[in-house]
């Protein structure tokens, strides 16, 4: 099987696990149920929680690892609260996500802003159903080691500081610095890539420096990632992309791009990229479906 055909399969297993675990729409929230899952089930990458699980096969059969679908669906859940809360009037501004209307387009801003919330607190819902399962003290171990990197990375110190220095540097008009605008691409972006690798990690038992290990790889993967998404804002189409292209222009966002120029981002993006690949094929279990997943980042159009 080659790579594509593996990751469609992959990728379509992943969505019927997140469907699996979405809310019934029932009852006095049935509206904010929807609009839930109206952005969970828009489509995307599923990046994260692949990301999860195949970190997790350098170490075990995931097959083993029954609390790692419950953690898949809760990293998949707060990313999808964060894109809902990003596309709002008061942030980015978008009307379009993944080829169609944004959650607040669809249910209204306040209903928007509810059906982020609603998803990041069942995401923890979610995992800590996870607990049910565990036999052993080292199963609880790794369930509540995960469920403390799922707060952190999604939290103050992870995404939302990234987010909040996203946006106060927005309201600042001197000129963004290198070391700012990494600082946001590592919080805002990479902390959840940074999630996903060392949970599925810890979830199947790995060592603190494996998990050290998967963390940097992590970083590199999360800020490629982030620029590799600046380039195609400027390069892309609505079309290709299912979402507005120039919005960071529109937004008068300093992005990679735009201080360092297109072809010095594509080199960042090649050299981070291929560090990550040369920490995965370090690891005794070798992994090529996920040595090669990293590789794709830097060519996608979407």
């Amino acid at each position: 099987m080659n790579f594509k055909d593996e990751l469609k399969q992959k990728t379509e297993r992943i969505e019927g696990v997140l469907s699996g675990f979405l809310p019934r729409e029932e009852g006095s929230g049935k509206t904010v149920i929807e609009a839930m899952n109206y952005s969970v089930t828009a489509g995307g990458k599923r990046l994260r929680p692949l990301l999860m699980e195949e970190s997790a096969a350098l170490f075990c059969d995931t097959a083993d690892l029954k609390a790692l679908p419950y953690y898949m669906a809760a990293l998949e859940m707060i990313h999808n609260y964060s894109l809902v809360h990003d596309d709002l009037p008061a942030m980015d501004n978008d009307e379009y996500r993944r080829g169609r209307k944004t959650t607040h387009v669809v249910y209204g801003e306040g209903m928007a802003v509810l059906a982020g919330d609603g998803l990041l607190n069942y995401a923890f819902e979610t995992a800590a159903k996870a607990f049910d399962g565990a036999k052993t003290l080292e199963d609880y171990r790794r369930m509540a080691g995960a469920l403390q990197i799922l707060g952190a990375k999604s939290g103050i110190y992870g995404m939302i500081g990234g987010q909040c220095a996203d946006l106060e540097a927005e309201e600042k008009e001197h000129v963004m610095t290198d070391e700012t605008l990494l600082f946001i691409h590592a919080h805002k972006t990479a902390a959840l890539i940074q999630a996903a690798m060392t949970i599925g990690a810890t979830l199947a038992g790995a060592s603190g420096g494996e998990i050290a290990r998967l963390e940097k790889c992590a970083y590199n993967i999360g800020v490629a990632f982030q620029i590799q998404d600046d380039i195609l804002d400027v390069t892309g189409s609505l079309e290709v992309l299912g979402k507005p292209v120039g919005s960071d222009e529109k937004n008068h966002k300093s992005t990679y791009v735009a201080i360092h120029g297109l072809d010095e981002s594509r080199r960042e993006v090649g050299r981070m990229s291929e560090e990550a690949v040369g920490i995965l094929s370090a690891f005794p279990r070798r992994n090529p479906f996920l040595e090669e997943l990293v590789r794709q980042l830097i060519y996608r159009e979407k």
